[in-house]
């Protein structure tokens, strides 16, 4: 069942944009225009690393999110590639962290975040993400398309790893971890649904080609490894991806290159 299907369309950097949802379009007028926008302030706000002020829409309020089932993920994909996956629970817990809707007021851009990109028109942002562990890569900008997807563990068995593994393994946590934070960005095993980096295992793993200590530093600082013009990796520090998270990233990465499919 698809909730919702978005598209994006910019004509200039003083007009609004308009997202489509389900058979609705909605421009950045109507949303300012909704009676449930509020002025919102978001403290360590994941993209510019400060407090933020934005005017902004509850997520849940939009149509259609209501009707996200128990088996289903909120997809939500921004125009350069960039794709996360929402787990259900994430989305509709009452209590927990509060996903909002920001919307760029036309002719009034917001500043770049820290890695220089533009963050508008639309952009996910929490209240309280520490309450649901939010991870910094649940924060999507540049968003252009919003809609619901069978959940990634129905969806993409081969990022799964064996029945051998305990339930308590680090590799387990890895697999978590990689699908949440590196899997907006690649594909493992050809699943998944984004397209800005490579696989992360065809034709080969990273932990094949990089030695382990350069490995973290690259993830940590990509730039300190290996640069180019179009590169769009983004660094990792310890606030965005703890030391215990990244070593359970890469041991799952170990793990999935004896499972190449």
């Amino acid at each position: 069942m698809t909730v919702a299907a978005g598209a994006l369309v910019l004509a200039g950097a003083a007009s609004a944009a308009e997202l489509r949802i389900d058979a609705v379009t909605l421009t950045t007028e109507q949303l300012l225009a909704r009676r449930d926008v509020k002025t919102i302030t978001v403290p360590g706000d994941v993209s510019y690393r400060r407090t933020m002020t934005y005017r902004a829409v509850p997520l849940r309020a939009l149509p259609g999110l209501d009707r996200l089932g128990n088996d289903q993920d909120l997809q939500i994909a921004a125009t350069d590639g960039y794709v996360t996956n929402l787990p259900h629970a994430l989305v509709t817990r009452k209590g927990g962290a509060e996903p909002w809707l920001a919307i760029e007021p036309p002719g009034k851009p917001w500043p770049r975040a820290v890695d220089g990109k533009a963050t508008g028109p639309f952009y996910l942002v929490w209240l309280r993400p520490e309450a649901s562990g939010v991870r910094s890569e649940q924060w999507p900008f540049q968003i252009g398309t919003i809609r619901t997807v069978s959940s990634r563990a129905g969806k993409w068995p081969q990022i799964e790893v064996g029945s051998e593994v305990p339930s308590d393994s680090v590799i387990r946590v890895g697999q978590s971890v990689v699908a949440t934070q590196c899997m907006v960005c690649h594909k493992l095993n050809g699943a998944g649904d984004a397209s800005l980096g490579p696989d992360l295992n065809v034709p080969r793993s990273p932990t094949e080609y990089f030695q382990p200590g350069v490995l973290r530093e690259f993830i940590r600082n990509p730039r300190a490894i290996r640069a180019w013009p179009a590169m769009q990796m983004p660094s990792f520090p310890p606030s965005n991806l703890s030391d215990a998270d990244l070593d359970a990233a890469i041991a799952y990465l170990g793990y999935m290159a004896q499972r190449r499919k």
